[in-house]
């Protein structure tokens, strides 16, 4: 208790201590204030970005709807059928070109009534080829242009000698005298939709007929009257899932999820939206398609042969390589494309580099003009983006793979090669300086006096770029460096194929994991991170 009460500090020591001191001891208001005040500057610095980019107006104009059908395609796809509506009254219900459904869909959701009609139309494909006779007495062709000469036609009235046509032109006796034009119109019995409804999910329908489309979603219906002329008119108030931008003009009416619909004079167009990707394994011409997995295994196992030429197996292996929807057998090329592009480009980069930096490094090459000339180097490639590389390679050698491997060759030297330098600098002399004390040579003081200090740094810098390129390939492959990123950019640009992107992003990610996790093993080993 002596010892304690000792050690303790009177009041007059502490004034004492704060008279010399005083400093220590102010009082800073600032601090006091530190933390309220970085809030108060990011708060004022967030508010200035929300202005000055015009977040706000940029959420409020975005078209939600249009990036949620993009999202939904993703893990869905559309059929869509169009329903014409002719002015006799006729229904005609018309197909995509490449319908999901095949080239004659006949979906349980579309219930159609048919009926006979007397319909007025116009036969075309008639010909207007006749004979020289059915020619016009004055005609302005060359001598025998007809096939005969003047001597021959004039005297029958056929054609006459003047002519200002040059020889072999094209006229009404040339080779366009058998053109298809119209002809009369005639009387045909058809049969043809008179009505039709389709069930788009639970408690959605569509009612269509020639004048008249009754749209129900849940407890909610909504009548549009068709005509007369083109007028599309709504009878009653429109429900919050429809929508009329103008009156008189079409309905656009949203099931969520399961589609939309879109009405107007002369026809209702449907979009039903179904989930999964349709035809993945075998597409719509294949023998395969619209089999389960059980009767496809079953034909495959024990079938007859469909083609003669080759077994079951190797014809469904060879469907589902060229599937005309998916096309599995060109992503996978361009896949490996971008893999190769990323693992070649990254090699000779390091290939490269590793002798440069030796002589960008101060301490290993003491010519200090030697070092900045290596340094300004490795500047120059790496300021220039991987994408400004690829650009500029795709215009020398094409597009193809060669212009995506030189671009990341030519990046990846310049940074690898920095790194390398900084990594050389970093090292400890006592190792080279033991070496150097036994009287090796200068080759030899870098072999085992510098190399082990620096070779894991160099592996493990290496495969992380390796692994990452494996990403930028796919970017600079858009532009043209091949690989799956120009087929990604060409699948995105038609607006329609979000299901093939989200195939070949997945892809891409599990490619970019695969290597993560093969890279994060290789350099945790090299690194002493993890023993076996």
């Amino acid at each position: 208790m002596a010892a304690n009460s000792s050690a303790q500090l009177s009041a007059g020591d502490v004034e004492d201590i704060v008279a010399r001191h005083p400093e220590v001891f102010r009082n800073r208001p600032w601090k006091r204030y530190r933390a309220p005040l970085a809030i108060l500057a990011v708060a004022l610095y967030s508010v200035y970005c929300w202005s000055f980019f015009g977040i706000g107006k940029v959420l409020q104009d975005g078209n939600w709807d249009i990036a949620g059908n993009y999202l939904a395609d993703w893990i869905s796809y559309e059929v869509r059928p169009d329903f014409e509506i002719e002015p006799d009254g006729a229904i005609l219900l018309e197909w995509p070109r490449f319908s999901p459904l095949g080239a004659n869909p006949d979906p349980d959701w579309i219930v159609t009534s048919t009926a006979t009609m007397e319909r007025r139309r116009v036969e075309e494909g008639v010909t207007a080829s006749g004979t020289a006779a059915d020619k016009t007495a004055n005609s302005f062709m060359v001598p025998d242009a007809m096939g005969t000469t003047p001597q021959a036609a004039a005297p029958s009235g056929g054609t006459s000698s003047f002519s200002f046509m040059a020889p072999d032109a094209a006229t009404g006796g040339g080779a366009d005298a058998d053109a298809a034009v119209p002809g009369e119109p005639q009387t045909v019995v058809e049969e043809v939709i008179t009505q039709a409804s389709v069930t788009l999910g639970a408690g959605n329908l569509i009612e269509i007929a020639p004048t008249r489309v009754v749209v129900t979603r849940g407890t909610e219906s909504v009548a549009v009257r068709l005509g007369p002329g083109e007028l599309v008119t709504v009878e009653g108030d429109l429900p919050e899932w429809a929508q009329q931008k103008r009156a008189g003009r079409k309905v656009l009416a949203y099931f969520g999820f399961n589609g939309r619909a879109e009405i107007d004079y002369d026809g209702v167009k449907v979009r039903h939206r179904f989930i999964g990707w349709e035809n993945f394994v075998f597409d719509a011409n294949s023998p395969f398609w619209g089999k389960s997995a059980g009767e496809v295994f079953g034909l495959i196992v024990s079938g007859e042969r469909i083609d003669p030429d080759r077994s079951n197996l190797s014809l469904a292996w060879n469907n589902i390589l060229y599937n005309a929807d998916w096309q599995h057998l060109d992503v996978w090329t361009k896949l490996l494309q971008t893999i190769v592009m990323a693992f070649v480009g990254t090699l000779f980069a390091g290939i490269v580099a590793f002798p440069l930096a030796f002589l960008a490094a101060r301490n290993i090459t003491r010519s200090r003009i030697v070092n900045q000339i290596n340094k300004r180097f490795f500047d120059f490639l790496r300021s220039v983006d991987m994408l400004i590389w690829a650009l500029f390679f795709t215009r020398a050698f094409g597009p193809g793979p060669l212009a995506g491997m030189s671009a990341i060759f030519f990046t990846d030297t310049g940074t690898l090669g920095k790194l390398y330098a900084e990594a050389l600098e970093n090292i400890d002399d006592k190792q080279r300086e033991g070496v150097r004390s036994v009287g090796a040579s200068p080759a030899s003081v870098q072999r085992f006096g510098v190399l082990p200090q620096v070779l894991p740094v160099f592996a493990s810098q290496a495969l992380y770029f390796w692994e990452s390129n494996t990403r930028s390939a796919t970017i600079i492959g858009a532009v043209g460096a091949g690989g799956i990123g120009l087929k990604l950019w060409e699948a995105m640009r038609t607006n329609q194929d979000w299901e093939n992107v989200a195939y070949m992003v997945f892809l891409i990610l599990a490619v970019v994991f695969l290597f993560d996790g093969i890279s994060n093993a290789l350099r945790s080993r090299l690194m002493g991170g993890q023993k076996r």
